[in-house]
C-alpha cells in the first residue's frame, strides 16, 4: 500500500505484502530520500523546496518551509533529511516533489527473503582515522581529565575511510542494511553536494504524534556474540554493569531535563531494558510524555535534546571542546539527526549513528563510544570496532 504525497503518513494501516520492500527496491541515489522506521516506510523523490541555512533555529526554518508549501496548495507537505552535529553547519533538509508511504519494513514478509548475492563487490582499501593506538590515547587522556573533575562524559569517535576503484552500489548497500535490521531506522538521504548519508540507526531521538511524544535514549553497549550462551551472558552483564548503568543514567537524566518543560506528564522508567541489533546490545529507556503546548513540533523537541550525552557528552560545551581537540576529522552529519516532519508538526527524528557518508569512490564510516571515568582504552576501541561491523558487513569489507 503506497500512498501519495497528498495523503498523511500511515499510522496503523494493515501491511500489504511487498509494499515496504517495493519502496526499498525503488530507491535511487542523488534524487531520492529513503527512511524506514518501526512505524512506517517513506520514499521521497525530487526536491520541491529546500530548507534554508541561516541563523534561525532549524525548527523555525522547517516550519516556515512547510507552511509555505501548504499555502501553495500542497495539503500534506513533508520535510525529509539530515541535520549535522555542529549547530552552525548547513542542514540537508528538503520537501520532496513526491512522497510514497508504506507500512513498516518489519511487517513486510518479503523483508525476510535473502538479499541477492553481490558477486561484484568492490575491493576496499581501509584507512583508520585515527589509528587505534591514537584513539586509545585520546580515551586515556579524557579519562584522566574526568578523574580530575573537568567533565563527566565525552563520546569519542573514529572513522574508517574506505576507497575503491569504483563508486559503491548505494541501493545494494541500503538493501543489505535494511534486511539486516528491519526493525531499526534505516536511511539514505543526500547530505551535501555529491554526498549521500546511509545508515541503520538503533536510536530514536524523539517522535511526535499529535499531543504525544516518545524518546528512546540508548547508552551503554556490548558487542553481540555468535555463540548463544555467550551472547546471553554479555546481555546480562550489560544490565548489571555499574559503568554502563551510570553512563545510561546520565543520558536519561539529560533527556528528562530537556523534555520536561514541554510536557504536562513525562513518564521515565526507573531502570533500563535491553535492545539488540545484529551487532550490539544496548541499554534502552523508552520515555513518553503528553505535550503541554500542541505547537511544539517534533523538530522543536529533537532540537531541545540534541546533542544528548549519548552522542556528545556532559556538560555539553565541555564535551564539544574535547571532541574538537581529540577527533582529527569533521563529524559532518554523524551524530546529528535524520528524519521527517509534516506540516502539523508530527514526525520522527533519529540519532545519526551506525552510518557512513559516500562521496565518489570513498565511503567514510563512523563509530563512537561513550567515555566515562571507568572507561579503558581497550574496551572503547573494541566497542567502536564492534559498531563498525554493521556497515562493514553491508559493504563486504573487513577491519
Amino acid at each position: 500500500m503506497s500512498l501519495s504525497l497528498h495523503t498523511p503518513p500511515p499510522t496503523a494501516a494493515p501491511a500489504e505484502p511487498g509494499a515496504a520492500t517495493a519502496l526499498l527496491e525503488s530507491y535511487r541515489p542523488a534524487t531520492d530520500r529513503f527512511l524506514a522506521t518501526p512505524h512506517r516506510t517513506l520514499l521521497g523523490r525530487g526536491t520541491a523546496a529546500a530548507v534554508p541555512h541561516d541563523s534561525r533555529p532549524a525548527a523555525v526554518r522547517v516550519r516556515e518551509v512547510l507552511d509555505t508549501a501548504r499555502r501553495a496548495g500542497d495539503p500534506a507537505p513533508v520535510v525529509v533529511g539530515a541535520l549535522p552535529f555542529a549547530p552552525d553547519a548547513p542542514p540537508a533538509l528538503d520537501v520532496p516533489r513526491s512522497v510514497r508511504w508504506a507500512p513498516p519494513l518489519r511487517e513486510d514478509p518479503l523483508i525476510a527473503l535473502p538479499v541477492a548475492a553481490d558477486e561484484d563487490r568492490p575491493r576496499w582499501r581501509v584507512r583508520e582515522v585515527p589509528a587505534p593506538e591514537r584513539y586509545g590515547e585520546a580515551v586515556a587522556a579524557a579519562v584522566a581529565r574526568m578523574r580530575a573533575g573537568e567533565f563527566d562524559k565525552v563520546v569519542l569517535a573514529r572513522t574508517l575511510e574506505l576507497t575503491s576503484t569504483r563508486e559503491p552500489d548505494l541501493p545494494a548497500m541500503l538493501r543489505r542494511l535494511a534486511h539486516r535490521d528491519p526493525a531499526g531506522y534505516t536511511f539514505a538521504v543526500p547530505s551535501g553536494p555529491g554526498r549521500t548519508l546511509v545508515g541503520a540507526s538503533p536510536e530514536l531521538l524523539v517522535a511526535r504524534q499529535g499531543g504525544r511524544l516518545t524518546a528512546n535514549p540508548l547508552a551503554g553497549s556490548a558487542p553481540r556474540s555468535e555463540d548463544l550462551a555467550e551472547d546471553v551472558r554479555r546481555a546480562v552483564a550489560l544490565l548489571e554493569s555499574p559503568k554502563d548503568l551510570h553512563e545510561h543514567a546520565v543520558v536519561v537524566a539529560a533527556v528528562r531535563e530537556a523534555l520536561a518543560p514541554y510536557c504536562t506528564v513525562l513518564e521515565v522508567p526507573e531502570r533500563p531494558t535491553l535492545v539488540r541489533t545484529a551487532a550490539m546490545w544496548h541499554l534502552s529507556t523508552t520515555v513518553t510524555g503528553d505535550l503541554a503546548d500542541a505547537r511544539a513540533t517534533a523538530l522543536d523537541l529533537a532540537s531541545a535534546l540534541h546533542p544528548t550525552p549519548a552522542v556528545c557528552g556532559t556538560p555539553t560545551e565541555a564535551a564539544r571542546a574535547v571532541i574538537a581537540e581529540a577527533e582529527p576529522f569533521d563529524r559532518g552529519a554523524y551524530t546529528g539527526m535524520v528524519g521527517w516532519q509534516d506540516a502539523d508538526g508530527d514526525g520522527e527524528w533519529v540519532a545519526t549513528i551506525r552510518c557512513a557518508e559516500a562521496e565518489g569512490r570513498m565511503l567514510r564510516l563512523f563509530a563512537g563510544a561513550g567515555v566515562v571515568a571507568a572507561s579503558t582504552p581497550e574496551a572503547e576501541t573494541a566497542e567502536t570496532a564492534a559498531k563498525f561491523r554493521t556497515f562493514l558487513d553491508a559493504v563486504g569489507a573487513a577491519l
